[in-house]
């Protein structure tokens, strides 16, 4: 199995844009959790992914207004854990709220990235997401990544 891209997203529209956005950049795998519940059982590999082949996404794309499981609490979660403490975690968010973001860093984002509107702006999103984890895989440290509007 390649490398795997956990995207959590309720919005059907906004993981259309994503998937298609960022499967211009990378022949990644890409799984679709739909609410934080789903997503932690992913990466725990419990609940519905108790089956799957061990091992952890190599990025997770995470917003912040979930279902059942809000972004901030999965996020808590993931840097809790032992295991799951340095998996790159970047939210994708549509909210401009200095607060989220502020909150998102205190609990360990590696980035924070407001959803862009338009398809073009998600491109371009995608595109500063794919140099950002390039550069996260490869061990170069950088500054904060500005995507979309």
């Amino acid at each position: 199995m390649g490398k795997v891209i956990l995207l959590v997203e309720d919005n059907p529209q906004d993981e259309h844009l994503m998937l298609r956005a960022f499967r211009k950049l990378t022949p990644s795998e890409f799984v679709v959790a739909h609410d934080g519940a789903e997503a932690l059982d992913y990466i725990n590999g419990t609940g519905q992914y108790a089956q799957r082949r061990p091992g952890l996404p190599s990025l997770v794309l995470l917003d912040l207004r979930l279902p059942r499981i809000d972004g901030l609490e999965v996020l808590k979660r993931i840097r809790a854990s032992e295991r799951t403490r340095k998996l790159p975690v970047v939210i994708f968010s549509g909210s401009s709220a200095g607060e989220d973001k502020v909150r998102s860093y205190a609990f360990g984002a590696t980035a924070y990235v407001q959803k862009p509107v338009s398809f073009d702006e998600f491109v371009e999103a995608a595109e500063a997401l794919w140099r950002l984890w390039q550069q996260l895989e490869s061990g170069t440290s950088m500054g904060e990544e500005k995507c979309g509007s």
